[in-house]
């Protein structure tokens, strides 16, 4: 695929900054194997073999029955009766961490939180629920989370940016008044309140949050199309009779869209964090759900079992400081002064 010279010389900075380019990388690589969670985190086996068939747990419920057990709900396979009703007629494949998220060891040692084992490498909550399976999903629900919020409120910032920048006039006046209001309110007292109004789930916090976090790109999306509404290229359009929204997105938007991309991995970062401040408060996802807010609550009431704390603390911090090392080096890349040397 061919690109053209000025998008070669902002791959080319970008991968000059090595602290970026790396981080990037290592933060793909974790986000992958995490959108692989239940293959990496389950207590459902991977494969099954039994009576010379072949079942597959993690996408199929099989009742108790199917391996000559009593019930017909479906198989508890970490129950040491239906172990052994597989094992005398075939065997399990489980993954590499024999838990998932919610699952709850009823078999520790010492009571919960139970400190680091070989069962459990990074210990157990409160619950006796494995803290690595749940740092595994919690990851992965935080970015999904923070990706999905950045993508909505950059698509309803740029639009409201671009609609004030080319327009100008009364237009421009009005949303500046009504920006200067809505981002006056208190946000995160806003989000308690309304979270506390109902039960919160990933949707319902999604749309409470983007209400807020679409202003932050619409400065800079403004001034560039305030920059650039009355430049020759735009009046030679107009003369040419092209029509607004064909002006706004064909001519005005690709020089608007430099300056958002550089704030892009800056928004998923405040997006992450502020999620993670909900749950620590006990106002964001479902109780029960992989969060890394409520993990590090966790901590806080748990002052005893260090681990807890400190792992969730080690993998937020890692997250937050891949994705400013990704931001520093997009800004890098976008700089025109670096990108015409």
């Amino acid at each position: 695929m061919a690109f053209s010279p000025l998008t070669e010389r902002r791959l080319a900075q970008f991968k000059a900054n090595k602290r970026g380019y790396i981080s990037l990388w290592v933060f793909l690589i974790l986000f992958f194997l995490t959108l692989f969670a239940e293959f990496l985190a389950n207590d459902k086996p991977l494969l099954i073999k039994f009576n010379n068939h072949y079942y597959f747990p993690i996408f199929k419920e099989y009742p108790e029955t199917t391996f000559g057990g009593e019930f017909e709900t479906e198989a508890n396979y970490r129950d040491s009766f239906v172990r052994g009703l597989i094992d005398k007629k075939g065997w399990m494949i489980w993954p590499l961490i024999p838990y998932s998220y919610n699952t709850v060891n009823y078999e520790l040692p010492v009571p919960a939180p139970a400190p680091p084992s070989e069962e459990n490498w990074l210990g157990t909550d409160d619950q006796g629920r494995d803290v690595l399976a749940r740092l595994i999903y919690g990851f992965r629900i935080s970015v999904l989370f923070g990706l999905t919020l950045t993508l909505f409120s950059s698509l309803l910032g740029v639009t409201a940016g671009a609609v004030q920048g080319y327009f100008g006039g009364l237009t421009d006046l009005l949303f500046q008044r009504f920006m200067e209001i809505w981002s006056g309110m208190p946000v995160l007292y806003l989000l308690i309140i309304l979270a506390s109004l109902v039960q919160p789930n990933f949707w319902w916090l999604l749309s409470l949050m983007l209400l807020f976090s679409w202003m932050a790109l619409v400065p800079i999306v403004r001034a560039e199309f305030l920059r650039a509404r009355n430049l020759d290229y735009v009046r030679a359009a107009r003369a040419l009779g092209l029509s607004t929204p064909r002006i706004i997105y064909r001519h005005v938007l690709p020089n608007a869209m430099v300056a958002t991309l550089t704030f892009m991995p800056f928004i998923l970062n405040s997006s992450i964090t502020t999620l993670t401040s909900l749950d620590f408060l006990g106002f964001g996802l479902p109780l029960g759900s992989p969060s890394l807010g409520e993990m590090l609550n966790q901590g806080k009431n748990n002052l005893q079992a260090p681990w807890l704390g400190m792992t969730t603390f080690v993998v937020l911090a890692v997250m937050l400081t891949l994705l400013i090392f990704i931001g520093e080096a997009v800004r890098d890349a976008f700089d025109p002064r670096k990108t015409n040397l």
